[in-house]
């Protein structure tokens, strides 16, 4: 981006001896009142940093929201995402700044004149951004294996933590809660079949209940973990000691039969239930839903660790033993939320989905207050108060501005999914688009 200011060129004739000095003057002030003109381009610098910074983020962060919602897009219609990453923005501004007096000469007879008749000031200011970004595909070994990473369980109870409501989290990051599960086959491209989901809504609704009243709390607790069977005290000695430390673990000495164990301390994350509220209804609700034995004030939160066909009885289990989903399989789930042109379903390019009674499925009630987008046609732009939006198969896909759980998910997503797309160092293809305007 360049700019500049047209050479200011007045004229004064120079008559006689007596107006020279009454010139002077004039020319005097004209080139002061220039030079202070000028001498403002010295702020040009933050005055540069004030006009781009803010702009380049905002560009930025449109295009990174605009960018994940396509994906979203596109895994709803079994098509492939693709990410680019701004790796670096390199802003160079140039001022350049001229100012200079020609002597207008004329000539006469054949003798040239040496003196001149009128002197013609010029001024000139010009003005150059020249950005240069550098674009990097986010397709490299380490991305895809943390792409398709779950979350663990302390990843889990970390945004657990967070201001994000639990049924948000838990719906968009868990497979199942003991085995009951969240529409696990939505995890993936879209199903034939319609996967069963109402169990697990029906108990992550009652968990965000008990949250909003204070009643639940996510934590942990240190714990021994031993790792070895108990040995005579008598054989530890100071070295055994000193090994066991330098690798992690510590003996735990008994004194009732002078024994010793091998183990670790461990956090072990855990929910704490407030005792005054085991027998309220939406308690209940949620032991039943997750088939929890009842009446406890703390259940062991695990990843994994339930044999799926150990029981299936309410009452049974005394921790929450879960399956996280990984990033990838969070964006396949709620791409489930974007409603499809029926043109489009007609068509096959989107597939559709099946009860089992063999009618068309409603995806709307497994995302409903956690992820919609809806679509307008290609000659129809999308809503001014959209809060994002993309084209895709010659449809526009927008999130509603209005629509704060949809926003409230996908700027969930759009963070972690930051996480996992920071660029790396490495052999990988760099795009540089050198920009000059």
């Amino acid at each position: 981006m360049s700019r500049s200011l047209a050479p200011v060129m007045p004229s004064f004739s120079v008559l006689s001896r007596d107006v020279a000095p009454r010139i002077a003057v004039v020319i005097t002030a004209l080139i002061s009142a220039l030079i202070t003109a000028m001498s403002a381009g010295c702020a040009s610098g933050p005055a540069s940093l004030i006009d781009t910074r803010l702009p380049y983020n905002e560009a930025i962060k449109v295009t990174s929201e605009q960018q994940l919602l396509l994906n979203i897009v596109r895994l709803r219609y079994t098509d492939t995402p693709s990410s680019l990453t701004v790796a670096n923005v390199t802003a160079q501004f140039e001022l350049v700044k001229q100012l200079q007096l020609t002597p207008f000469f004329s000539a006469s007879g054949a003798e040239p004149n040496r003196s001149f008749t009128a002197v013609l000031p010029q001024a000139g200011i010009s003005y150059a951004d020249r950005p240069t970004i550098s674009l990097v595909p986010i397709d490299d070994a380490e991305f895809t294996r943390k792409l398709f990473t779950p979350l663990t369980v302390d990843g889990v109870l970390y945004l657990a933590k967070t201001t994000w409501p639990i049924s948000t989290v838990f719906r968009l990051y868990l497979e199942n809660i003991n085995w009951v599960p969240n529409a696990e086959l939505a995890s993936g491209p879209t199903p034939r079949l319609a996967p069963p989901y109402s169990s697990f809504l029906r108990g992550v609704e009652a968990l965000g209940k008990l949250q909003a009243e204070g009643q639940i709390v996510f934590g942990t607790q240190e714990r021994f973990d031993p790792v070895s069977d108990s040995i005579p005290a008598a054989k530890v000695d100071a070295m055994a000691v000193i090994e066991a430390a330098k690798n992690g673990f510590e003996f735990r000495f008994n004194k009732a039969d002078a024994s010793a164990t091998l183990g670790k301390r461990v956090r072990q994350p855990m929910l704490f239930i407030d005792p005054k509220a085991l027998e309220s209804p939406v308690t209940k609700e949620f032991t039943s839903a997750f088939q929890l034995k009842p009446g406890r004030t703390r259940y062991d939160l695990t990843a994994e660790d339930v044999d799926p066909f150990s029981s299936t009885e309410v009452g049974a289990y005394e921790v929450i033993d879960i399956e996280p989903r990984s990033l990838l399989q969070a964006m396949y789930f709620v791409s489930h939320g974007v409603h499809v042109p029926p043109e489009h379903l007609q068509s096959g390019i989107a597939r559709t989905t099946f009860d089992r009674s063999g009618n068309v499925f409603d995806w709307q009630p497994v995302t409903a207050g956690l992820f919609q987008a809806h679509w307008s046609k290609g000659d129809a732009p999308p809503p001014a108060n959209a809060h994002v939006s993309v084209r895709y198969q010659n449809y526009w896909f927008y999130i509603p501005g209005d629509d704060h759980e949809t926003k409230a998910t996908f700027s969930l997503l759009m963070e972690l999914s930051r996480l996992d797309l920071q660029t790396r160092a490495g052999d990988k293809p760099v795009l540089t688009l050198p920009i000059g305007r």
